[in-house]
């Protein structure tokens, strides 16, 4: 199999990249890479130097609404596994333009050319965010769309347009929907990597509001395990919701954090909440556990623990991205 992955030289993306070529992923093994990546702010060829010598391994930079240079590089390929999104809410708050291009009209570029090229199969990573926010109880895949801040929005217009292609067209696609990942190579101005990369240097962390928002985190290494069996074993046209079954408020988080860093709540400074924050999420993953045998096989506690250790030690990748962001 000859796979297309945009965004690879992210987070999500070149962790999935490093599992395939590394034969850690069920269905994948032996599988061809080709990573298409802009190299925009938070994607690096760093996340790719332990599977840049591989011969299964190519990459080719070029944008997602580029229809050429996707045209060029995607042909001949039996699945795209699509990644490459702006991905920060806060950044969507302040200037939504570059998410609309990037999400909805790169999104529309990448399925215009699967199906003019005939590529077999079409699988759309996506966020549990598209469905806004829930009081109590798990949201299913039959649940309405009703994103609350911009990048949640864009992601929900690039997975109907995923959604048109089947029907309309009968591209073979499928759409999964993330919980929160948390793991290594994570660009460190999300919340886990900044608070450990703050604490690491002993600066203060950045709580918003009262600190009660709830998110489902999931390790990126069982995400990816997910999209997998979606990509090999999932059914045309369906969406598929990927948790990790960790529910915790950002109180909860940051004290484990600054527990696992030796420090105290005098590291928390207390900042004004983000316009539309979303009070909780939480995914149903019965679907993809029931018709793919899928679970989360990393707990929390284990996989936190690794985090913390990995930003201790490789601090050369991730001052140099603290310092160009000015994080």
């Amino acid at each position: 199999m000859k796979l297309f992955v945009t965004g690879g030289a992210g987070f999500i993306g070149s962790n999935f990249v490093r599992m395939v070529i590394e034969n850690s992923l069920l269905g994948l093994e032996g599988a061809e890479v080709t990573v298409f990546d802009a190299l925009t702010y938070s994607g690096t060829l760093s996340n790719l130097e332990s599977v840049a010598g591989s011969d299964r391994f190519t990459f080719v930079k070029g944008d997602i609404r580029d229809t050429d240079a996707v045209a060029d590089a995607l042909a001949d390929h039996d699945a795209v596994v699509h990644f490459a999104a702006e991905s920060h809410v806060d950044r969507s708050v302040t200037d939504s333009r570059i998410f609309v291009e990037t999400n909805v009209l790169g999104t529309q570029t990448l399925l215009d050319q699967a199906l003019r090229l005939g590529t077999p199969r079409f699988v759309h990573v996506s966020t549990d965010e598209v469905y806004g926010s829930i009081d109590e109880g798990s949201w299913d895949e039959r649940e309405p769309l009703l994103p609350n801040s911009p990048y949640a929005a864009s992601k929900a217009a690039s997975d109907l347009l995923v959604r048109s292609y089947f029907v309309t067209h009968g591209l073979n696609t499928s759409i999964t929907r993330c919980s929160n990942n948390y793991g290594t190579h994570h660009f460190p101005e999300k919340l886990i990597p900044l608070f450990i990369t703050n604490l690491l240097d002993s600066k203060a962390v950045p709580l918003y509001g009262d600190g009660q928002n709830i998110r489902d985190w999931l390790h990126v290494d069982d995400h990816c395990r997910g999209i997998a069996l979606v990509l090999n074993q999932g059914r045309p046209g369906e969406i598929y919701n990927i948790g990790g079954g960790t529910e915790l408020s950002n109180t909860e988080l940051t004290q484990l954090l600054l527990d696992a860093l030796g420090k105290d709540e005098t590291f928390i400074t207390r900042v004004a909440d983000r316009k539309g924050h979303d009070r909780r999420y939480s995914v149903d993953i019965g679907k993809i556990s029931r018709e793919l045998g899928y679970s989360p096989q990393v707990s929390f506690a284990e996989g936190l623990a690794a985090v913390v250790d990995w930003y201790t030690n490789h601090r050369a990748w991730w001052e140099p991205l603290k310092a160009r962001s000015a994080l």
